[in-house]
């Protein structure tokens, strides 16, 4: 019975010797175009002689076997021999059963003919198998679900899948997979992110500081001779552009335009002991008035309720700037379009070059002693007061530092701005955050070296969220002022939350 089910019989498909049941001529012509004539010859005369041997035994007792041997005879002229050989096989297998049903079973004729045919087809299965192999499973056909022998055979049968581009094969094979991602420490991914993303190319920043430098020169010969009674010192640009510290891009600065009040006749005082009562804050109050009234100094002309108003000359600059200075004619001379801020708040200058764009901001400064105060527009009680800036103390402290113990603290903020600037919640960190948290964590940890800017940089997040929590960031100058005074609640809660996450994950951060 498996041998008609081999040959193609409805009993099983016939996938080991690659015959179908499409008919015998059909499966000769087929098996005989494949294998090759001689083997065949040779073959097929063997097993008609075998089959010729055994079935003498019986050609007089059954007239069935007087049929077999005229259909045989027959098929030899009509088939040939690849034909005869293949319906020899099929007619002795149904002899075969024929027999078993009909006269009781010879042990011994039994053995010797199952022996005989099983060698026949297996010999027959080499000769098809060696000329013609077996095509190899892909790996979509592994993972599909055989069938099962008892599945119905009228189940329909898979559809075949198109064929596959040559061309899109070839290209997938020579295409290179991609890199497997190396597992990188913190501290290597901090300077390759510093290296790719936050350092600056010299010809930028000499170009931005060019571009601030020239401008900064027209506009002080403007103003020298817009208002000749007026004593301003030399504008002069300040950010970290001039200090080794800029990050990501050179495309923004400020031009500080400093202003030369008489010692004797102007006074600074606290902010807290103003109505203000903040500490960021101070008054320029104008003094002598018995000796020296209104109208001795030129700056009287800004004197808002006895006090230098910051609001007032910001005003008068801002209509300088927007008005009366011809920024295109500058423009030209420098290869560059100048345009005045109209609608912001500050006094803004936007630059385009060819090779980049840069913001300037422009602060008038009073300077007495050992501190500097900028006017910068506020709301409110704070209209008319002037800020108190720390950032040339702040690079001094932190260039002190540095080059005591050969430390990275300024790697470590110069790296922190660049993230900073990347990412949407943290934005509001300015430079003066990060370089005081960086002082204060200064007093309690002495290694800065580069080795450790891993280290560094975590535990300044971490002193960066105990900030954020308390609400409270205290001056490394003065313990009395809040850095973080100006700052919303939600943008406190931003910060925090983007901060803590990067303790679990640091190199979201870094993404």
């Amino acid at each position: 019975m498996p041998l008609i089910g081999r040959i193609g019989s409805p009993s099983g498909p016939s996938r080991a010797s690659g015959f179908r049941p499409l008919g015998f001529e059909f499966a000769a012509a087929r098996w005989e175009e494949k294998v090759g004539g001689d083997a065949v010859k040779r073959q097929c005369r063997w097993i008609m002689a075998e089959f010729s041997q055994k079935r003498g035994k019986h050609r007089d007792d059954d007239p069935l076997s007087s049929a077999v041997d005229f259909l045989l005879a027959n098929a030899r002229l009509v088939l040939g021999v690849g034909g005869a050989a293949v319906l020899g096989i099929a007619t002795l297998a149904v002899k075969r059963l024929i027999d078993r049903a009909t006269s009781p079973p010879d042990k011994d004729d039994v053995k010797a003919e199952q022996k005989s045919i099983e060698e026949s087809w297996q010999e027959l299965s080499l000769l098809t198998t060696s000329t013609r192999p077996q095509p190899k499973q892909r790996r979509d056909d592994l993972n599909q679900l055989q069938p099962s022998s008892a599945q119905s055979p009228c189940a329909p049968e898979p559809e075949p899948e198109p064929p596959r581009d040559p061309v899109a094969v070839t290209v997938s094979k020579l295409s290179p997979s991609p890199p497997t991602p190396l597992c990188l420490t913190l501290q290597e991914r901090l300077l390759m992110y510093y290296q790719n993303r936050v350092v600056v190319s010299e010809s930028d920043i000499t170009l931005a500081k060019q571009l601030a430098g020239d401008i900064a020169h027209e506009l002080q010969n403007f103003l020298r001779i817009k208002f000749p009674e007026l004593p301003f010192g030399d504008l002069c640009p300040s950010s970290t552009l001039y200090d080794g510290l800029e990050a990501v891009a050179a495309d923004h600065t400020c031009l500080l335009v400093p202003l030369v009040l008489e010692p004797n006749l102007w006074s600074f005082i606290p902010g807290e002991d103003t109505i203000a009562n903040d500490p960021y804050y101070w008054v320029i109050r104008r003094t002598q008035l018995e000796y020296f009234p209104r109208g001795s100094s030129p700056w009287d002309r800004f004197v808002v309720g006895g006090y230098l108003s910051s609001n007032v000359i910001l005003e008068v600059l801002r209509k300088v700037l927007v008005g009366s200075v011809n920024w295109p004619a500058i423009g030209s001379m420098l290869d560059c379009l100048i345009r005045p801020g109209v609608v912001s708040e500050e006094l803004l200058l936007e630059v385009q070059h060819d090779q980049l764009e840069l913001r300037i901001i422009i602060f008038p400064t009073a300077e007495s002693e050992d501190r500097a105060l900028l006017a910068k527009p506020q709301e409110g009680p704070l209209e008319n007061l002037w800020q108190q800036d720390f950032y040339q103390v702040e690079v001094s402290k932190l260039r002190e530092l540095d080059g005591a113990d050969s430390g990275a603290r300024r790697l470590c903020l110069q790296l922190l701005l660049g993230i900073c600037r990347h990412h949407p919640s943290l934005n509001r960190l300015s430079v003066s955050h990060l370089a005081q948290v960086i002082l204060h964590l200064s007093e309690t940890v002495t290694d800065w070296a580069v080795d450790s800017l891993a280290d560094r940089f975590q535990q300044v997040i971490m002193e960066l969220i105990g900030y954020l929590e308390e609400g409270f960031f205290p001056c490394f100058f003065n313990q009395h002022i809040n850095l973080f005074g100006s700052l919303h609640e939600e943008e406190i809660d931003d910060m925090g939350f983007a901060l803590y996450n990067a303790v679990i994950a640091p190199e979201l951060l870094l993404s």
